[in-house]
């Protein structure tokens, strides 16, 4: 059974309301639930700095950490 919703009220200006509207029809969805997610999303990943992401992003790549460490980088450089 689904939780029980409480009803709040938001004012948006004319441009968030229309494209709120244009993405919940898009992912035929409602705009109530775009809402409830963009908080849950603000709610449980609250802003990181811009170090943080790139860390997390470097993180998800493969391959040596420090190209100076690949031999063929390196050939031509100070020898």
């Amino acid at each position: 059974m689904a939780a029980p919703m409480r009803t709040i009220s938001v004012k948006l200006t004319r441009e968030l309301d229309e494209a709120l509207t244009r993405i919940a029809r898009q992912r035929k969805s409602t705009r109530s639930t775009l809402i409830r997610e963009a908080v849950e999303v603000l709610a449980i990943n609250p802003r990181r700095s811009v170090t943080a992401m790139v860390d997390e992003l470097g993180a998800a790549l493969d391959g040596p950490t420090d190209l100076s460490t690949n031999e063929k980088r390196l050939a031509g450089y100070g020898r």
